[in-house]
């Protein structure tokens, strides 16, 4: 039967006292818990339990006056201390008595000791004829048994969020020193003179919104901001690189003549992922072009890529994507819906898959994306070699025959080289 004890004197009975008293009532006899472990996670959710740090220093005093490190409800007075103000303000090192009574009271209020008072109010314990104490009054630290899964769950949530704060701080501070880079290279760039300048007001904009002394909260939008930042930065350095390397060399392939036949493309250096070479491939509908009809040229540059392919020579020509389909891949439906997977895989950001898809078409992006993944090792920047295809596909430069063809052929090599 639960029997609810009261403080001495004019101390009133709290809500907190009667919760502390019956949850450790309510507590299995014999749960065990090591005293020190209790009191870590305490001093860890201090903040969800309302304790300041004397109040934890004059929890551990007490707790100090319990021998045993293994703690258990039991039948008597076995957590019950009875340390008097001046012993406890020893083990404080000095706290005066004032303020003892103070944290003492908060950490009853919190319901982490309960108060067992004489009918003087004062603290001792009588001992039986073996000298074993059968009484005693003063703080009962039941409640570090009988709460302790509830203080390591709240410890835990603790720890959890600290690490997602440094996380985000983690990644802040390589998306500040990135986008930094990436805009100095710009600005060393040549042909690219004044087109940092927005992008450095924009990083200081980014910069300038955050707090002082920033929330989780605050520091996931700076994060996506810069992450943002990078991606179009990245996206403008290799814009230019492709402008530079592809200048007006008659030995590169700028000035190369297509063939009609879709089975007969010649080799592009461009077409292999993260190759040496750069070049500007004809467009993918390669008999029309072909047949000189140089004035659609123009107005098809901008319209999505038409896979005239089967599936099956990507497949062979990409094998790699087929680890990730869920269920397989037997049709263009099952190719895109895994090319979404992969995009995530890759690192490549949804904006550049949806605008992939919407210059070359679903298809087109997904064969682009699978073939990307077949020479992921290659490629450093995933996200930034996709952008420069769409770029090109929008003027018209982009094919995919040389790509798949490439592939093919490296494979066809790789097999006859294994023997």
């Amino acid at each position: 039967m639960l029997h609810i004890t009261t403080p001495f004197g004019r101390r009133s009975l709290t809500a907190a006292q009667v919760r502390a008293q019956a949850n450790a009532d309510c507590c299995l006899r014999e749960t065990t818990v090591q005293k020190w472990t209790v009191l870590r996670d305490i001093t860890e959710a201090r903040a969800q339990l309302g304790l300041s740090s004397p109040s934890l220093a004059v929890l551990d005093a007490l707790a100090s006056f319990l021998p045993e490190t293994a703690l258990q409800i039991g039948e008597g007075p076995g957590l019950v201390v009875f340390p008097s103000n001046r012993a406890l303000g020893s083990r404080t090192r000095g706290m005066a008595e004032s303020t003892i009574r103070r944290h003492l009271a908060a950490l009853v209020e919190a319901g982490i000791v309960i108060r067992r008072d004489s009918p003087n109010g004062k603290r001792y314990c009588r001992r039986g004829a073996g000298g074993q104490v059968a009484q005693a009054y003063g703080f009962d630290l039941a409640p570090l048994v009988a709460r302790a899964s509830e203080f390591a769950d709240l410890a835990e949530t603790v720890r959890a969020a600290a690490m997602a704060l440094r996380v985000v701080r983690e990644r802040v501070t390589l998306l500040r020193r990135d986008c930094v880079k990436l805009i100095q290279a710009l600005e060393a760039a040549e042909g690219a003179p004044g087109a940092a300048e927005p992008l450095r007001a924009r990083y200081g904009a980014i910069l300038g919104a955050l707090p002082r002394v920033a929330a989780r909260a605050n520091l996931d939008a700076t994060a996506e901001a810069l992450a943002g930042l990078a991606a179009d930065v990245g996206k403008l350095l290799l814009a230019h690189q492709e402008v530079a390397n592809s200048s007006g060399n008659a030995g590169q392939d700028e000035r190369h003549c297509q063939n009609s036949n879709p089975e007969l493309f010649s080799y592009e250096p461009a077409s292999k992922m993260g190759g040496k070479g750069s070049t500007s491939p004809g467009p993918v509908n390669d008999a029309p072009a072909a047949r000189g009809e140089a004035g659609q040229g123009a107005a098809t540059a901008h319209l999505p890529t038409r896979t005239t392919y089967p599936l099956g020579l990507v497949l062979d020509a990409c094998p790699d994507i087929r680890s990730y389909a869920r269920g397989g891949i037997g049709s263009w439906r099952d190719l895109i819906d895994t090319a979404g997977l992969v995009r995530s895989i890759l690192g490549i950001s949804p904006h550049a898959w949806g605008e992939a898809r919407e210059v070359m078409g679903d298809d087109a992006a997904a064969v682009t994306l699978a073939a990307i993944l077949q020479r992921a090792e290659h490629i450093k920047a995933p996200g930034g070699y996709l952008r420069a295809l769409v770029d090109r596909q929008r003027r018209g430069e982009f094919s995919l025959g040389p790509v798949l063809q490439a592939l093919s052929r490296g494979r066809l090599a790789r097999r006859a080289a294994g023997g």
